[in-house]
């Protein structure tokens, strides 16, 4: 018996990259939000035959708000599509964005490594870009976040 193959897709996420990296956000990022978007996207593009048998798989593991990276997860089959469908998505609710893909992988080991060492340089620019003026409920958020990607399965 053969296990059904995956790919997953460590993504970053830049959201209305016109506007003053200083101000706060006008959208929080969330899995829903993320998942939202994707689906849209391959929907325009690839019409109700393409999202229906991109829907098997597809599954948005991880987003974390405050760096903007999250990890996708779709089936061998349609990790193309999904990423075409992707690269075109132009907005998340009502705040332009744009999607950067950091690494794919094949076995979610692999890409948890890959988003834990992203995640590590992304805080810490996130601390220079703040200046140092990081609370200790932020870092606590950032050490849940690094467990949850530590304890992500298939």
């Amino acid at each position: 018996m053969v296990g059904f193959k995956n790919r997953y897709m460590v993504l970053e996420i830049f959201l209305d990259p016109n506007k003053d990296l200083m101000v706060d956000d006008p959208v929080i990022v969330t899995q829903f939000n993320v998942a939202k978007a994707i689906k849209d996207s391959i929907l325009v593009n690839f019409g109700e035959c393409g999202l229906a048998s991109s829907l098997g798989s597809f599954q948005v593991k991880y987003v974390n708000p405050i760096t903007k990276l999250c990890m996708v997860r779709t089936s061998r089959e349609d990790y193309q599509k999904v990423w075409c469908a992707i690269t075109m998505v132009s907005s998340i609710g009502n705040c332009p964005a744009l999607f950067n893909l950091l690494d794919l992988s094949g076995s979610i080991k692999a890409c948890r490594k890959a988003a834990l060492s992203c995640e590590e340089a992304k805080f810490a620019q996130y601390k220079l870009l703040k200046g140092g003026q990081v609370t200790d409920e932020l870092n606590r958020q950032m050490q849940d976040c690094f467990e949850k990607i530590k304890v992500l399965e298939h």
